[in-house]
């Protein structure tokens, strides 16, 4: 008899269950909910005029192509772990909740330099969250939004009572300052929310993906295999093709977007803010043409202050428009992630600030 196929056994008979006890279903959130933010931004001010220095390009040129006026780049003291205990440390205080209270820490980068352990079990351990997982997931420029997935799915399966998503990258540390593709692109930074359980639905549904066929639109100039075979030669360091991203990401994450507003049931014309990961400030500007977002809807710009922050941009921009109070207590947000993969996620969120 040839093996059944995944579809016939799905849709097989059931197969009673052994004997024996059953397994006692954890105790489960009817929702959950963003209840706390915080950022952490490097003190090192980076201008369009210091990069030119290196690069050749002019102020003008990088404010048309990119709207990037500076960025921040952090300093040596202010490491991945570092920035990211700060991004957390404030989210948690801004949550009224202790970090033993946490049960698990998901963080999202591709700039942590140790392949193992985890930034997030030390990230957990320095801020006392003794009670919590703690794993790092990589999604590019999207991972923050797939944190903020995973933890609205880990408070209302019961597996954690609070969860603590931080984006956070130091990606200074993975730029070819002479390349003019990406030099004046990226910026370090982190942001963080606390995820906790609430009696109406505060996070919805992710929709989220990756083009594969894509990989390598955004990568590395090579690989750690071949730098330690050749050690000699120059080390990875990050590269991009520009234009094609930028026609993925104007063009593509439109219909993502749509899909996540209506898997919220939430209309266009109902959005009291949208933030898309800062990429690039056309990019956002094409996308707010195409999803005919209303004229008074706020949108994050942060990009223009902290350039291209991958991970970290989403939090980051957060954090920006309830310090500029951009947006009410209570509004909803459409959240857009997208990057390397080429990977993406969005949902819609209700913003817990006044």
């Amino acid at each position: 008899m040839p093996p059944q196929t995944p579809a016939e056994i799905i849709h097989s008979e059931p197969v009673p269950a052994p004997a024996g006890r059953e397994i006692a279903a954890p105790g489960r959130a009817p929702h959950a909910q963003i209840i706390g933010l915080g950022a952490y931004r490097p003190r090192r001010v980076v201008t369009n005029e210091e990069l030119c220095t290196s690069v050749d390009s002019t102020d003008e040129w990088i404010r048309t192509r990119t709207g990037i006026a500076e960025r921040r780049w952090a300093e040596p003291d202010e490491t991945l772990v570092a920035m990211s205990v700060q991004a957390a440390a404030a989210a948690l205080a801004d949550a009224g909740i202790a970090a033993s209270d946490v049960g698990c820490v998901v963080l999202a980068t591709v700039t942590h330099l140790e392949q193992t352990p985890s930034a997030a079990a030390l990230i957990a351990h320095q801020l006392g969250a003794v009670n919590a997982a703690a794993f790092d997931i990589s999604a590019g420029c999207a991972g923050f939004c797939h944190g903020v997935a995973l933890g609205r799915d880990l408070v209302q399966g019961g597996s954690a009572g609070h969860v603590l998503v931080i984006g956070a990258e130091r990606i200074s540390d993975f730029i070819d300052p002479q390349d003019r593709t990406t030099a004046f692109i990226f910026g370090d930074g982190a942001g963080a929310v606390v995820i906790g359980p609430a009696g109406r639905p505060g996070i919805g549904p992710v929709v989220w993906g990756a083009d594969g066929s894509q990989y390598g639109v955004i990568g590395q100039t090579r690989d750690w295999k071949a730098f330690m075979e050749d050690p000699t030669g120059p080390r990875p360091f990050i590269q991009m093709s520009g234009q094609q991203v930028f026609r993925w990401a104007s063009y593509e994450m439109v219909p993502v977007a749509n899909r996540a507003l209506q898997a919220a049931g939430i209309t266009v014309d109902e959005l009291d803010a949208f933030i898309p990961h800062q990429a690039n400030m056309r990019i956002i500007d094409a996308m707010v043409k195409a999803l005919k977002l209303p004229e008074g809807v706020p949108v994050a710009r942060d990009i223009a202050a902290m350039g291209n922050t991958s991970a970290a941009s989403v939090p980051l921009a957060m954090e920006r428009m309830r310090r500029d109070g951009e947006v009410p207590r209570g509004g909803t947000a459409l959240l857009v992630g997208f990057g390397a993969g080429l990977s993406y996620a969005a949902q819609v969120v209700r913003l817990p600030w006044g």
